[in-house]
């Protein structure tokens, strides 16, 4: 079995898909807001470009779907229909087995720091309460944080900032093409958990360093690629 490097100090988490079992109400919620403003949004895409912030997602479905840019306000208006939806959905369930990986990971001297693509602040500010005594708000970068979201690295860059580690020291749990994508720029070991619908090739083509087909599976096999 393939271990982690030595030296590890810290671990960055993304949020939809890897602690919260949320992708199939954002895929639907940006389906039904889209269609407000005349986009066509497949549900299916929503897991291809998850990871994205928000605002650029609207700039990015308008050029296509209504051949035209749109203006930040604009792309606001079409992130706060998706919001409301949101608001409007069923919390979402933590993602089964996370919990105890972080204790783990806790319990071996890992930061744990949460780097998200979200806006959405019902979500970001339940975390506390799903993770008490794991998830630090200081230790959370989110859309707000960056100015460049993923597949940047800029995201998981500013994660390590707050963690104060280097990529040699981070390893990065992820479940989406474009979010491993930002954590290999920013030079971090890479965790992949096919936690969607997407084929395991579309995580390892972007240069996953492991592949995990759910987290329960990382989450037991902990001890083991920690070197245990």
């Amino acid at each position: 079995m393939k271990k982690l490097p030595k030296g590890i100090r810290a671990a960055l988490f993304d949020m939809d898909g890897v602690l919260l079992d949320s992708m199939p109400m954002h895929a639907r919620c940006w389906k039904e807001s889209m269609s407000l403003f005349g986009i066509n949004m497949p549900e299916i895409e929503t897991f291809q470009i998850e990871g994205m912030r928000g605002l650029d997602i609207c700039k990015m479905m308008a050029l296509r779907e209504l051949h035209r840019e749109v203006s930040e306000e604009e792309a606001q208006k079409m992130y706060d229909a998706k919001s409301k939806a949101v608001e409007a959905s069923p919390q979402p369930v933590t993602m089964p087995g996370v919990k105890h990986l972080m204790e783990q990971m806790k319990r071996d001297g890992l930061k744990i720091v949460v780097v998200t693509g979200s806006g959405h602040r019902s979500l970001l500010d339940d975390l506390q309460r799903r993770f008490p005594g794991l998830i630090d708000p200081q230790l959370m970068v989110t859309s707000y944080d960056v100015e460049n979201g993923k597949p940047h690295p800029e995201p998981y860059l500013r994660g390590m900032e707050k963690a104060g580690t280097t990529p040699e020291e981070t390893i990065v749990v992820e479940n989406a093409p474009l979010g491993v994508r930002s954590a290999k720029a920013a030079g971090a070991f890479t965790i992949a958990v096919n936690t969607g619908p997407l084929p395991a090739e579309a995580l390892l083509n972007e240069g996953a360093d492991m592949l995990f087909e759910k987290m329960t599976d990382l989450d037991e096999q902990w001890d083991a690629i920690n070197g245990k």
